[in-house]
């Protein structure tokens, strides 16, 4: 759109300047150089429109769909997503622990700590009590079978049983130790996952705040341009400056846009890692099935899956609630 919006600034000062050398008020070199920009400007569209399809087709590959399937839903120009007007990000503390590393980690931890539990048990005797219970019948006639059932023909057995490997205490004594030494272990593994976890975090945070920031500089930046061109072009009108500061004017206005747009798509992206690094997206999955009805049609051709894959079976993610008042970490939205 900007390269678009562009051109016809840029066409309109090509026509006002080949018009001045029409009428012999200026050389060619005017016209030639509004044309050269402005077929410069031109060029660039074809590219952008060329990654807008691919950025599409990639999307649909998200999605599971086919690249084309996405067209009609996407083909209009599309704007950058605002974030709200208040963004709540609630505890960090709490949200991480929404993150698959962080609670793979911390289960791994809980197995291996369970894991020195057992193996400090070999370490201590071993008591059971056994038994067992038969029938038997040391007649072989045809009238054996009667007996089988006669109260002097049940044999049983029952007893204490105990074993201890005392022989193998230092084998077992070093086991619980690597045990001990691989649960130490996990727990820096753990401890290292949320600080990393926490680190992405205060880098979204940054980079989501500062972008934001450098947004309000640019935006009035652009609006100082836009009117720069503006004078610039009624100036040249009347033949007070030359074409060259047009041309530089507009080359300006090509660039602060550009960079507009490239920091207003650091605020959503910033905004976006950020959620990211909080585990964000769960709401999404609240209360619905996590393979779609197509699909579960089809593995339920192959096998019974019982109601595993109905959407009632699905548990839903309690919501972790932000704190209120003067505690309540808020960001808010940039003034585009």
């Amino acid at each position: 759109a900007i390269a678009r919006d562009n051109s016809v600034t840029q066409r309109r000062s090509y026509r006002i300047a080949d018009v001045r050398f029409q009428n012999g008020a200026v050389s060619e070199l005017d016209p030639s150089q509004a044309l050269s920009l402005l077929k410069s400007t031109e060029s660039t569209v074809p590219l952008l429109e060329s990654q807008i399809r691919q950025t599409r087709n990639a999307l649909s590959i998200l999605l599971g769909m086919p690249p084309n399937d996405l067209y009609e839903v996407l083909q209009g120009a599309g704007k950058i997503p605002e974030p709200p007007a208040q963004i709540d990000i609630g505890v960090p503390a709490d949200l991480l622990r929404r993150r698959p590393d962080i609670r793979s980690a911390e289960l791994q931890a809980a197995t291996q700590s369970a894991l020195i539990g057992v193996a400090k048990s070999d370490l201590y005797p071993r008591f059971a009590l056994v038994g067992s219970i038969g029938l038997l019948n040391g007649d072989t006639g045809s009238n054996g079978n009667s007996d089988l059932f006669k109260s002097d023909s049940v044999g049983y057995n029952y007893g204490p049983s105990a074993s201890w490997q005392i022989l193998n205490y230092g084998r077992l004594k070093n086991r619980v130790r690597v045990q001990d030494a691989r649960l130490e272990a996990l727990l820096v593994n753990y401890q290292d996952t949320v600080l990393r976890a926490a680190q992405e975090v205060e880098d979204g945070l940054s980079a989501y705040t500062g972008a934001r920031e450098q947004s309000g500089y640019l935006k009035e930046s652009v609006k100082a341009a836009q009117r720069s061109v503006d004078l610039a072009l009624v100036q040249y009108r009347e033949g007070a400056v030359d074409y060259q500061r047009v041309l530089d004017t507009q080359q300006t206005l090509l660039r602060v846009q550009d960079r507009y747009t490239s920091v207003r798509g650091e605020v959503v992206g910033g905004l976006i890692a950020t959620y990211k690094a909080l585990g964000g997206g769960w709401e999404i999955r609240a209360g619905h099935a996590f393979v779609s009805p197509e699909r579960q049609d089809r593995m339920k051709q192959r096998t019974d899956w019982g109601h595993l894959l109905d959407t009632e079976s699905v548990p839903e993610e309690l919501p972790v609630a932000p704190p209120t008042g003067k505690d309540q970490p808020l960001l808010n939205s940039p003034d585009w």
